[in-house]
């Protein structure tokens, strides 16, 4: 009898699913978990593949994903049941499902999905995920077992990777404000579980939040008076856009994230202690953001506490959006042939030496023609606030979505980075 063992590499712990019986030899998959799982080293069960256990003819195709109502709860009890990942966990058919002895998910996907106490691991590679059915339908009795998990020690690279499940932009009610600002650790962190004693991994946007909401108490633990805005745009404009292989942050799929994936990519908390410069979004420019939006002078006065004495501006649209004091550029609509660029303006706060001078570099793709001026910018003791503008020429450049950024330099190895998007229509 020849076995086959498929290597789960997760971020902190190993599994291993050995596949009894095959008629292949030497192939070894590799695959991703962590949970605690029950099953011993010695207990084999039946092996099946989700669409072989439709409950009829007619639900194949979405017992393939182990959907719910399609799965014959006779012929996966007690059985590792392999489906394919629809995109909607809470479509499982979990009554089946729970009678199984253990999961496993072909997702194509770089990141792990999920993690619980059932027996469950994540096959990533179609070659691997063909391995699994050509085993099935060419033994005549299949088996196999999830073994617990083991430590592992190893950095795992490449890391960070966008998780499939996190939150994309562009904003849905407009994309003159990017959307999202920055990446946070979210994928199988440990956590204390509410109601118990015992801690648990989870995964989700709900896990990134508070790695955020942590790094910014920090950072006002150290700099009390700075206002909520100069923090967030101390920990955007100091995120790292590359992982720990050197190379920018990629997504699920093994492609370059870009913003709207990533916003200005993975907070470093130590880094915003001292970013250099910061952009303080004001009280002003919230109220502006409304009138831009399209909200009513006296809708505004009659919900916001401060806003009685505020007037709209008289030119207030949509595309004024962008020139709120944002750490962040996007511009949802730059016309090809319009007889300007665009031109956008922030102002910007000096937080560290008190003489400083920076100098701005600009990253712009192919066709698309990005200035800033000035393009060096001089600090004293008696100025450390200015203003600069950019602007945006898309004459030459491609249609859609064009990605870049601008960093501001000093001599203290401060980088200010300012990331931009452009719909170019």
């Amino acid at each position: 009898m020849t076995n086959i063992i498929v290597f789960l590499l997760p971020f902190l712990s190993l599994q291993w699913l050995l596949i009894s019986g095959s008629p292949t030899t030497n192939q070894i998959p590799k695959a991703l978990g962590i949970n605690y799982s029950n099953l011993s080293r010695s207990a084999i069960y039946p092996f099946v593949i989700g669409k072989e256990a439709a409950i009829n003819s007619s639900v194949v195709s979405i017992a393939e994903k182990c959907y719910s109502g399609s799965l014959d709860i006779k012929k996966i009890s007690g059985s590792i049941v392999v489906c394919v990942d629809g995109g909607d966990p809470s479509r499982l058919d979990v009554v089946p499902l729970i009678t199984s002895k253990g999961l496993i998910m072909f997702t194509g996907k770089t990141v792990l999905g999920s993690t619980s106490t059932f027996p469950s691991v994540q096959v990533n590679n179609i070659a691997d995920y063909d391995i699994l059915v050509n085993y099935f339908h060419s033994t005549a009795n299949p088996t196999a077992t999830i073994y617990p998990t083991v430590e592992v020690p190893k950095l795992y690279k490449p890391a960070p990777v966008v998780a499939n499940f996190s939150s994309r932009g562009p904003g849905q009610f407009t994309e003159n404000i990017l959307k999202p600002d920055i990446m946070a650790p979210g994928m199988a962190i440990l956590a204390a579980a509410m109601n118990t004693s015992k801690y648990v991994f989870m995964s989700g946007t709900s896990m990134a939040c508070p790695h955020v909401s942590g790094a910014a108490t920090f950072i006002k633990s150290v700099h009390p008076t700075w206002t909520t805005s100069m923090i967030k745009s101390a920990l955007i404009t100091t995120a790292s856009a590359y992982d720990n292989t050197g190379k920018p942050i990629r997504n699920e799929l093994n492609l370059v994230a870009s913003p709207h994936e990533a916003g200005s990519g993975e907070l470093n908390h130590m880094k915003a202690l001292d970013p250099g410069l910061v952009f303080d979004t004001t009280t002003q420019d919230y109220f502006n953001f409304l009138c831009y939006y399209g909200y009513k002078e006296a809708k505004i006065k009659s919900v916001l506490k401060g806003a009685n004495l505020f007037q709209c501006p008289k030119n207030s649209k949509p595309e004024l959006i962008t020139d709120i004091n944002y750490p962040s550029i996007s511009i949802g609509n730059l016309k090809r042939q319009q007889s300007s660029p665009t031109v956008v303006k922030r102002t910007v706060t000096n937080v560290g030496a008190s003489t400083s001078t920076y100098t701005v570099r600009v990253n712009s793709p192919k066709g698309l023609v990005v200035r800033v001026n000035p393009d060096r910018i001089v600090f004293s003791n008696s100025l450390n606030k200015t203003s600069f503008e950019v602007s945006f020429d898309g004459k030459g450049a491609v249609s859609g979505y064009n990605f870049g950024d601008i960093t501001w330099s000093d001599s203290l190895d401060h980088s200010v980075r300012i990331v931009y998007v452009v719909k170019v229509v």
